[in-house]
């Protein structure tokens, strides 16, 4: 079953960045997943499949909570 992951949404990931954070700002959805490195600000593009495998946790963002419930 995909994940339903929404912009702006917090994904930890299961290994670090060089820098070593581990957790990425989703800010594109689509075929594939854009992601920002909270530690360094840097851009990745995922596909979709590739984002799924590595993601060992996806936070919902406050503005998902808040439409959603």
């Amino acid at each position: 079953m995909p994940l339903d992951v929404h912009v702006d949404d917090i994904a930890t990931l299961r290994k670090s960045h060089p820098c070593g954070s581990y957790r990425w700002s989703v800010v594109r959805i689509g075929a594939d997943i854009g992601l920002v490195c909270l530690g360094c600000g840097r851009r990745i593009m995922l596909t979709r499949r590739v984002f799924e495998k590595r993601c060992k946790k996806l936070e919902p963002s406050e503005a998902s909570e808040t439409t959603e419930g």
